[in-house]
This record gives C-alpha cells, sequence and structure tokens, in this order.
C-alpha cells in the first residue's frame, strides 16, 4: 500500500491540512492506539511539576496572545 499516492501528493497545502485535521479526528475517538510508557511518565512529570510552581504556566490567555503576536508578524 503507497501510504503517501499521487492523489494526496498533487493537493494544495491547505486541502492536505485539511485532510490530516478530519484523519486526526476521526483518531482521536479512538482508545486502540497505546501510548508509551514514556509519555505517560513525562505527562505525569510535567504535571506534578506544574502543580508544585504554577507560575511555570501560562493563562489560556497568554497563549492566545502569544500565537497572534506570531501569526501577525
Amino acid at each position: 500500500m503507497d501510504t503517501y499516492p499521487e492523489a494526496i501528493r498533487n493537493l494544495p497545502d491547505a486541502e492536505k491540512l485539511l485532510l490530516v485535521q478530519q484523519i486526526w479526528d476521526d483518531l482521536s475517538g479512538s482508545e486502540s492506539i497505546p501510548l508509551p510508557d514514556w509519555a505517560i511518565t513525562e505527562a505525569k512529570r510535567r504535571r506534578d511539576e506544574m502543580l508544585a510552581d504554577p507560575k511555570l504556566g501560562k493563562t489560556h490567555t497568554e497563549v492566545i496572545g502569544r500565537i497572534r503576536e506570531w501569526r501577525d508578524r
């Protein structure tokens, strides 16, 4: 099976992105894709780090602001 057929390769970038989003949405409800142990360990480490020092994180407003600043450059 060709995992990247010519039909996809020739799509405009915006359509490729839409296809990726549709695939991601389809996979997001799946429980058949296990997380590796290292990812679970890292997520717990980061959670514990944030709980110990909440100043390490950013608010939703701060994150959105940074994204808008970057996008508007």
